[in-house]
């Protein structure tokens, strides 16, 4: 009996000593506090105001778009534009990206890799907004719809006390 109680014991007390999980090192800012972030509930009340369905993807977003130095109104504006901000997707493919046909493991993925595609690719890296939307797509029109629904959802730098 004294053997099963000092086992016992021991895996208890092993419980309370193991460490905490540490946070992951590729959580960025906005993952760890994305309430201090003022352009998240702007872009949450945006997306919800047009019945966006990636309006639950806001935070994802803003993550892509730091991580990979993109203007932050970006994604969630080609979301808009392609699919209606993922009303009319498939595949998880919110950006109609390649031509519609590519298949992403969730809408989160999809939007990282189009952001690491958009920032690192030889076709988009190094270019400014008008031409990376001009590879993106060839119509005549698309960077001028792009734009202005990235004017609709807010200045390219939003201050704090836009929030507050």
């Amino acid at each position: 009996m004294h053997r099963i109680v000092s086992q016992g014991l021991v895996v208890f007390a092993g419980l309370l000593v193991t460490p905490l999980a540490q946070t992951p090192q590729w959580l960025s800012a906005s993952e760890l506090a994305p309430m201090q972030d003022p352009r998240l509930p702007i872009l949450r009340q945006f997306l919800a105001e047009i019945g966006a369905p990636v309006a639950k993807h806001a935070e994802v977003f803003l993550t892509a778009a730091d991580e990979y130095a993109l203007d932050w109104r970006l994604l969630p504006s080609i979301s808009i534009i392609e699919s209606s901000g993922g009303k009319f997707c498939k595949n998880n493919n919110i950006f109609g990206w390649g031509n519609g046909s590519e298949r992403f493991a969730s809408v989160r993925a999809g939007i990282r890799e189009v952001a690491n595609r958009l920032a690192t690719s030889k076709l988009y890296k190094n270019k400014d907004l008008e031409h990376i939307l001009r590879t993106y797509n060839a119509n005549a029109d698309y960077p001028a719809r792009v734009k202005q629904v990235m004017r609709r959802i807010g200045p390219p730098d939003v201050p704090a006390t836009l929030v507050n």
